[in-house]
């Protein structure tokens, strides 16, 4: 396993396509390395190996991978902050090679179906939950999965759409989305517009103790709803958290 780890290292990827997925929100399509495995939910590092700008913060950044380990390309979805690398990587020729680190990360989904996962996201924090669903479903996994989905504005959403088809593919699945500053959007929202709180969970779960919460977005926003969460008598075991930073 070891030599394994040190082979997957640095190995070349290919940039096939971009596109923007929410105002404000890329994803970047790669070629999925031979023998590159990782699980749902986990990330990777990758490397600019020679990018049209950089500068003090480098040529690497950890992505969680947007795309189901079924699939044969990797995708990277970000916010595209004014920065070198997301500059570079808004603007570097299809075909560009990057180095794909190998993948890591324990933000995977738990065993026993008989706990419900309830996913928590904010923004950008939806990426490793898009692989998680996405897997569950062409396993036909057992287990209830719910989705907390918060963002602004429903433009800001990114997947959206695939998450929605997902909950009419999957029984099992239930997405409940919030949008908290409608009054900056300019479309049409009927669903919830709350802060994700005890509250809004308590409406749609049976029962708040019992399932795995998966919380992934801004860290603010992580803290703020792992703290909500034990306040509520959640375990504190039951809880996994991923902090998205901005770059």
């Amino acid at each position: 396993m070891a030599t394994e780890a040190v082979l997957m290292v640095g190995q070349l990827s290919k940039l096939i396509r971009r596109e923007e997925v929410a105002e404000g929100t890329m994803a970047f399509h790669f070629e999925r390395p031979s023998g590159f495995n990782f699980k749902a939910g986990q990330f990777a590092d990758v490397t600019l190996t020679d990018p049209l700008e950089t500068d003090a913060e480098g040529n690497t950044r950890t992505f969680s991978i947007a795309s189901p380990p079924f699939e044969n390309e990797l995708i990277f979805t970000t916010r595209m902050r004014d920065t070198a690398f997301k500059r570079s990587l808004k603007n570097m020729p299809l075909a560009t090679s990057v180095k794909m680190g190998s993948a890591a990360g324990s933000f995977t989904l738990h065993k026993n179906p008989a706990k419900p996962a309830v996913f928590l996201a904010g923004g950008i924090g939806i990426t490793p939950f898009l692989s998680i669903l996405r897997q569950a479903d062409r396993d036909r996994l057992p287990h209830k999965l719910y989705l907390f989905y918060s963002n602004r504005r429903p433009e800001d959403a990114a997947f959206l759409d695939t998450l929605q088809t997902l909950e009419t593919t999957n029984p099992n699945f239930r997405l409940i989305c919030t949008m908290t500053e409608m009054s900056k959007s300019k479309k049409e929202w009927a669903g919830e517009t709350v802060l994700i709180d005890k509250e809004m969970l308590s409406r749609h779960l049976a029962t708040l103790q019992g399932p795995i919460y998966y919380i992934a977005g801004p860290p603010p926003m992580v803290a703020g709803v792992r703290k909500m969460l034990v306040s509520a008598g959640v375990d504190e075991d039951d809880i996994r958290a991923e902090d998205f930073a901005g770059y």
